[in-house]
């Protein structure tokens, strides 16, 4: 079902449906809130130029992950050469949940927050979308352009990484 962008509306439409779950995951990828924003402009300026991007598209969402996903491996592609910016990339902490008056959620999102930051991009990238967007491996390793087992190890690390960073505090709070 392919979706003609041809109205500004469309467009609209699509932003005002898509841009909290693109923005999540490329805040997510990036760890950066101002990259973010320019890659998330990135993604729509890119279909406002050319809405035939979109035809061939049966999940609009799962079209537009991928697309801000490749936007994002090619602006870090392009920045891996400045050696600065690698060493700090994700070492930022990101504001991934909500405020919570209780002491005790509040410490243990801080500590998810930082294992979440301390996790390699692309079992970052695997987990958001398996544990955020609720993609199967499947659509995960298609989106990611990797392989079903590759997507699925990375999902596997990425969670024994959380599970073994966020145990002490677990039991702490218990």
């Amino acid at each position: 079902m392919g979706l003609n962008m041809a109205q500004p509306r469309d467009l609209e439409r699509l932003y005002d449906e898509h841009a909290q779950a693109l923005f999540a995951f490329l805040l997510n990828f990036t760890r950066d809130d101002s990259e973010t924003r320019d890659l998330l402009q990135e993604v729509f300026t890119r279909l406002a130029g050319n809405p035939a991007l979109l035809e061939p598209a049966r999940e609009p969402r799962a079209f537009l992950l991928r697309l801000a996903h490749n936007l994002a491996i090619d602006r870090i592609r392009r920045r891996s050469t400045r050696a600065s910016r690698e060493d700090a990339w994700g070492t930022e902490r990101m504001e991934t949940f909500a405020d919570t008056p209780d002491p005790d959620e509040a410490s243990f999102r801080e500590a998810l927050a930082a294992a979440l930051a301390a996790l390699p991009p692309d079992q970052r990238a695997v987990v958001h979308l398996k544990l955020w967007e609720d993609l199967t491996f499947e659509s995960i390793a298609t989106l990611l352009e990797i392989p079903l087992n590759t997507a699925a190890s990375r999902y596997r690390y990425g969670i024994d990484k959380l599970q073994a960073r966020l145990r002490p505090i677990y039991d702490e709070l218990q």
